[in-house]
């Protein structure tokens, strides 16, 4: 046998070995990319420094794309499954004075207007109706936050958005920047403290958590807090805002822009995919970028968004599974908001976090919902690289 003839085969069996290895750790990286949290962005962002961040982009969306396609094949007639039981929703109370209420009947717990299912064919039993969500350490009292399921794309029928609502009134929500992004642009903010986690003070009030926005490399989305900028505004960017009375806005950044000196904090996403109860005029363009940073807005993926009613009363909170950004959009329009900003997307960041007494008396953390991962020590003792939101009660529970 000729040398030269050895040496083809040998790369031959070097070329199917290789040819197996991918066949094999492609799935396996991609199972464990959505079991292990921390995997999948450590994996990006070393793609992203060998490859570059274009690279990486198209490399999600036909990862993604590729998901999709297995679903609509493996799942297109599987009926959409309701995530808790239907709650029992007691009738409402009979009749008596105010003086009567008030001393007699303790006060309901907080439940928005419920909703119709969103598609017929993806409905299920709880679509659209409001569960009271207890604070897990105080079972007893009146709840001030509640959860729904809805469907929101009728051609996939595995699709879920998740909502948690939040009784403005009696909470407060504040922002706390990761210890890492969103990476500061304005050099006055280098030096702000930045510990990643929830104050202590507010530990025993401590209701949720939800995770915020994107990283500054994906959009360069703003972000204040207590006076001192960390990321410059865009003025076109939708903003989250914080006043000192506890209300919040939602709303393009030019149109508020001149509140800003009212602000306790501020962060910007993408354009508001909803304002005033009008959706954004790109949503309706299939070819839209930018709905998920660098994926674009077709890209099904879980997502996560934030959006108040017109009355400025009620905050609504949704994380996702399998959606695009129309979808999404349209399902926290439903649910009661009238302004809706979109926080992060991938699978590794959406989440909302509830808190509990552990066996030992400290407090953990925990998902809201299943299929979220959440670590008991996370943004309690453990520090957040990225920026989040915390809810606690506004006032002491003998107050209320």
């Amino acid at each position: 046998m000729s040398n030269r003839s050895h040496k083809q085969r040998r790369w031959k069996r070097r070329v199917l070995v290789l040819a197996l290895g991918g066949l094999v750790s492609v799935p396996l990286l991609w199972l464990l990319v959505h079991r292990v949290p921390w995997l999948g962005p450590m994996f990006a962002d070393g793609l992203r420094a060998v490859v570059g961040a274009r690279a990486v982009e198209r490399l999600e969306i036909f990862a993604y794309g590729l998901e999709d396609r297995a679903n609509r094949l493996l799942r297109s007639d599987q009926p959409p499954a309701p995530a808790w039981s239907a709650p029992q929703i007691p009738p409402p109370a009979p009749s008596a004075s105010l003086a009567a209420a008030a001393t007699a009947t303790p006060r309901p717990p907080f439940r928005p207007p419920g909703v119709a299912p969103m598609h017929e064919k993806t409905k299920t039993a709880v679509d659209g109706v409001w569960v009271p969500v207890a604070d897990p350490r105080r079972p007893t009292e009146p709840s001030v936050m509640a959860k729904t399921l809805l469907h929101p794309d009728a051609s996939r029928p595995w699709a879920e958005l998740f909502v948690v609502a939040f009784e403005l009134a009696r909470v407060r929500i504040s922002l706390v920047p990761g210890t890492v992004e969103p990476r500061p642009n304005v050099v006055d903010a280098r030096d702000l403290e930045r510990p990643g986690l929830i104050p202590e003070a507010h530990h025993d009030a401590l209701l949720a958590a939800f995770n915020g926005g994107f990283k500054t490399q994906h959009g360069h989305y703003g972000l204040g807090l207590r006076g001192t900028t960390v990321v410059k505004a865009r003025p076109q960017s939708c903003t989250i805002a914080s006043y000192a009375d506890g209300s919040l806005r939602i709303a393009t950044h030019k149109t508020v822009a001149q509140d800003e000196a009212e602000w306790i904090w501020w962060r910007q996403g993408p354009p508001c995919v909803y304002e005033d109860d009008r959706m954004h005029p790109s949503l309706w363009d299939a070819e839209t970028r930018g709905w998920g940073a660098a994926l674009g807005g077709e890209t099904v993926i879980r997502r996560s968004a934030v959006g108040v009613n017109r009355e400025g009363s009620i905050l609504f909170v949704g994380v996702s599974n399998h959606t695009t950004a129309r979808a999404m959009a349209d399902g926290m329009q439903h649910a009661g908001a009238s302004d809706v900003a979109q926080l992060d997307v991938n699978w590794s960041f959406p989440k909302i976090v509830l808190f509990r007494q552990g066996e030992k008396g400290q407090l953990e953390a925990e998902s809201a919902f299943k299929g979220f991962i959440v670590d008991k020590k996370e943004l309690l003792h453990t520090a957040s690289r990225r920026d989040f939101f915390y809810v606690h009660r506004q006032q002491p529970l003998a107050s209320n």
